[in-house]
């Protein structure tokens, strides 16, 4: 299994909403195919086929845990999956 299948996994799972990295929370986020545009301290991310706008900020070197509640939602919504 690949980092970015066992990354899911975790969001998927919600067992530990307070330890995924923010930093690769936002690549696995661009790597579902979500352009990233950065609007000062915030990230936010937009995908074509998907009408919520996922906006994530930094909290230390974590993302926030509410915020990974918002990515696991959406990733479940659309059914989407890594690629690679």
């Amino acid at each position: 299994m690949g980092r970015w299948q066992k990354l899911i996994d975790q969001i998927l799972c919600g067992h530990n909403d307070a330890n995924v990295s923010f930093n690769d929370l936002c690549s696995l986020l661009e790597r579902l195919g979500f352009v990233r545009r950065t609007r000062g301290s915030h990230q936010v991310f937009r995908r074509p086929g998907v009408v919520e706008l996922i906006n994530l900020q930094e909290d230390g070197s974590k993302a926030k845990p509410y915020q990974v509640r918002q990515v696991r939602d959406i990733i479940i919504c659309y059914h989407l999956r890594d690629k690679g």
